[in-house]
């Protein structure tokens, strides 16, 4: 029996950590060749030597425009089309909003915004009919954490995104989805407290409000991104999947 993503080249940003690594690890299972992105080299060969096969990585920021436009340029040499784009690169940086500054704003706006709106302009060119874009996106983005505010404001810009590029490219038969996580088991939690007690207080404090009582797994994501990147979704567009373990819908 052949994998459901045969034939199929993907992309999926920020691939090399977390999500975006499981992500693109399910991808390859399903049959697809995936291009992995990240701004760290060793990160991002640790991640190819990890899926094995079928993987290629190119080193940029998707802030950085000559980057993508570089990323582009090998996937277009290297296979000619792209069928999945997996938009999931962003940071995080907590901040309340009267410490917030310009430049904390702006970096959390250049990359997550910015630089989620133009991976996908820039990657039209290379999609067809049957081409899938899924942008991962927050449970943040509709339920207010202290803190957050550059950063939920920004993954409520994909739940935008997607409605309006749904809507654009429909006629060209491509689709548009949202996965929305919630807390999920990832490097990126670290980076958001400043030391190992604040994260083990901040963790626990995140368990306390999830109603299945747990972290979510990268795997999890994966499974919802995978979902909504095959034709297992095939009759969905300008969907937001929450996978958050009900913190938003109940």
């Amino acid at each position: 029996m052949s994998a459901k993503l045969d034939g199929k080249t993907a992309l999926v940003t920020g691939g090399s950590t977390g999500i975006g690594l499981a992500a693109a690890q399910r991808l390859v299972e399903e049959g697809a060749f995936v291009f992995i992105t990240g701004r760290r080299p060793a990160e991002l060969e640790k991640a190819k030597a990890q899926i094995g096969r079928n993987v290629a990585t190119v080193q940029g920021d998707i802030a950085d425009l000559d980057d993508l436009d570089r990323l582009y340029q090998t996937v277009k040499a290297e296979k000619g089309q792209l069928d999945i784009v997996v938009a999931n690169a962003g940071i995080v940086e907590v901040k309340p909003t009267d410490q917030a500054t310009p430049e904390h704003f702006d970096k959390i706006f250049n990359v997550n915004a910015r630089g989620t709106y133009f991976t996908v302009q820039k990657a039209l060119p290379l999609m067809g009919k049957g081409g899938s874009i899924v942008l991962v996106s927050s449970g943040m983005s509709v339920k207010g954490f202290p803190g957050y505010g550059a950063y939920a404001a920004t993954k409520a810009a994909m739940r935008s995104y997607a409605r309006t590029w749904a809507a654009e490219l429909k006629g060209r038969g491509i689709r548009v989805n949202v996965v929305s996580p919630g807390v999920i088991e990832t490097p990126i939690m670290d980076s958001q407290f400043a030391s190992e007690a604040e994260l083990a207080a901040g963790l626990d404090l995140f368990k306390s409000i999830i109603p299945m009582g747990r972290l979510g797994r990268p795997e999890e994501m994966a499974s919802a991104i995978y979902y909504l990147a095959s034709d297992e979704s095939s009759y969905t567009t300008g969907f937001d999947l929450v996978a958050d373990g009900g913190v938003v819908e109940i």
